[in-house]
């Protein structure tokens, strides 16, 4: 719609997995044909998608689109489209935010999130992301998103530790994290501490889990949970009790190594009470709840295929989305 939009001046996008036949980048070659000034960000690096994103930034760039590719360095893994448009009253920014790739093949494939905003307080932040990348400059400070590499650990780091806070005053502290990998080494000894201090964890991993659960002295107040269904559980999900002042991420970054300081990844705040209501009651709570496709984490390190019980209904968290979507 925005490249055929005659409002719309300007569209500014990651690519991180386009595919043999990318809609987005065909949409963004369409926006350049009818003068719109379009930048994109190509990264070459995307495993197993590296000679289409090679063709791709190709095409681009013969479409007189501004093609750039990244931070030298750093892998380019956060997703975002930016675009500038003219309304009635002013000039104004538009920004998807999201935990998947724009990728038309993988979107019917995986479960991801993604915000669409026009607060300034969260187009501002986006835009010095992509001056941070098209730049190539790294001194920045973000108010209102975490960024890797420079801010996410740490912010993820100061999050834990309030938890541990609010649990020894006796607040409500909890964390409840769904994402593809966990295996960063400083976030684990930090949950670890956090279950120590009484802070109640529950972990949606899809894959590789490097923390043990439910170990005696160590990790009693914690639960790994597993859910393999239908579609590939890609969204990355952050909920922090904060002693009842409750927070809400969502973004482009699991908990490894690799995404936390070697990539730029994006993790922003859900901010209105209705969509973190949502977020939680319709996708955290049934997944902690799918005792369909959904397996726990023993203390050895085993997983078990959860049990349904006699009055648990049938379906698992995924066909229960499914349901939500369609109105059933």
């Amino acid at each position: 719609m925005a490249a055929n939009d005659p409002q719309v001046l300007a569209i500014k996008q990651t690519l991180y997995r386009t595919g043999d036949d990318s809609a987005v980048a065909q949409a963004l070659i369409s926006a350049a044909e009818r003068g719109k000034e379009v930048t994109v960000l190509v990264e070459l690096k995307a495993r197993g998608d590296e000679a289409a994103n090679i063709e791709w930034a190709r095409r681009l760039e013969e479409s007189g689109i501004h093609v750039v590719y990244g931070v030298m360095g750093l892998k380019t893994h956060c997703k975002l489209s930016m675009l500038v448009r003219r309304d009635r009253d002013r000039l104004r920014r538009y920004v998807h935010l999201g935990t998947g790739n724009y990728n038309h093949v993988t979107a019917r494939l995986y479960t991801d999130l993604g915000l669409i905003t026009a607060r300034e307080d969260l187009t501002a932040e986006a835009a010095e992301v992509f001056n941070l990348l098209t730049t190539h400059r790294r001194e920045t400070h973000f108010n209102k998103l975490l960024v890797a590499p420079d801010g996410l650990i740490e912010g993820l780091l100061e999050r834990i530790d309030r938890e541990i806070e609010h649990a020894r005053a006796g607040r409500p502290a909890s964390i409840i994290a769904k994402m593809n990998g966990l295996m960063d080494q400083a976030i684990i000894r930090a949950l670890y501490r956090a279950s120590q201090a009484g802070v109640q964890i529950d972990l949606i991993v899809r894959g590789i889990c490097c923390l043990r659960a439910g170990v005696e002295g160590v990790s009693e107040h914690i639960r790994v949970y597993s859910i393999i269904g239908r579609f590939l559980e890609h969204s990355r999900v952050f909920y922090f009790a904060n002693g009842g002042q409750e927070e809400v991420w969502l973004g482009s970054a699991d908990w490894m190594n690799r995404n936390l300081r070697g990539r730029v990844e994006v993790v922003f705040p859900i901010e209105d009470e209705e969509h973190k209501r949502r977020i939680y009651h319709d996708l955290i709570e049934l997944a902690l709840e799918d005792r369909s496709k959904g397996r726990l984490m023993q203390s050895d390190g085993t997983y078990l295929r959860r049990t349904p019980h006699q009055s648990d209904p049938v379906l698992g968290m995924q066909e229960q989305l499914m349901d939500l979507a369609s109105g059933s």
